[in-house]
């Protein structure tokens, strides 16, 4: 199919896409954590994210310094290694996820996070499919923000926009954000775009398009939710020790359905 067709068609899709801002649809709140326990975050849901190969999960570590949950919110710390003397990463960063636990399918998942600047510095909060490759099931970035910026990344990974390469639709945004305090960043998953926002504005839409290709809508199917402060990598770069420790605040997340 040529540009402008797939133009046509990526038009009409976002004139058409589910959206519950209207007057017969609204939002109803199906699952909430505002983090207000006094032991911790809730084990039955989430799970601490062991570490791996790809460049986020290189320091990830479930030393328990770099959990915790106060006031209302929990805190996930980036820190230098300087407390597990057999463990040989150089940093060591804390994420949680809800894999196996808790999933998300067509809804509105919103979460406020404060975030705080460091060189090196990489949090993240976004979404994988349960069960399936990558990047054939779909990656969500709802929000991943480098270093000190004053602005956030809003990102689709899909077989289509990653491995393929195909870059119409836009597969990508950024958006301007409170440094210097909480932030809501949320994504509305329906069964024809992903929209997203940031402090209740709209950044962008990805829809799904009429194509020859494969891969380019795979949203939808149950999926789990990542937080975590990540450090380093080839995208944000070397990370500055003098800097650290650095942390992520997430005073909620909320997830809607369509009543």
């Amino acid at each position: 199919m040529g540009k402008i067709t797939n133009k046509i068609s990526v038009l009409l899709l976002v004139g058409m896409a589910i959206s519950c801002k209207t007057p017969e649809v609204t939002w109803k709140l199906a699952w909430q954590d505002e983090f207000d326990q006094t032991n911790g975050f809730d084990t039955m849901v989430w799970s601490k994210i062991p570490r791996g190969t790809p460049d986020w999960k290189n320091y990830m570590s479930d030393y328990d310094g770099l959990y915790g949950v106060s006031d209302g919110r929990l805190i996930l710390r980036g820190r230098a290694n300087d407390v597990l003397p057999d463990d040989t990463a150089r940093f060591l960063t804390g994420g949680i996820y809800t894999k196996d636990k808790k999933l998300f399918e067509h809804g509105r998942m919103e979460i406020r996070a404060r975030l705080f600047g460091a060189t090196g510095a990489w949090p993240a909060v976004w979404m994988l499919p349960q069960g399936k490759g990558w990047p054939e099931g779909g990656e969500i970035d709802i929000m991943e923000r480098l270093n000190d910026e004053g602005f956030a990344y809003q990102t689709v990974h899909t077989h289509y926009t990653y491995t393929l390469g195909v870059k119409d639709p836009p597969a990508g945004s950024t958006a301007p954000i409170d440094k210097d305090d909480y932030n809501i960043y949320a994504v509305e998953i329906g069964p024809d775009s992903l929209q997203f926002f940031i402090n209740d504005v709209h950044s962008f839409t990805y829809p799904r398009i009429e194509t020859e290709h494969e891969g380019q809508f795979p949203f939808g199917s149950p999926s789990y939710l990542l937080l975590d402060m990540q450090l380093g990598g080839s995208w944000v770069g070397a990370v500055d020790p003098d800097d650290l420790p650095v942390e992520m605040w997430v005073d909620w997340v909320r997830w809607y359905e369509c009543n």
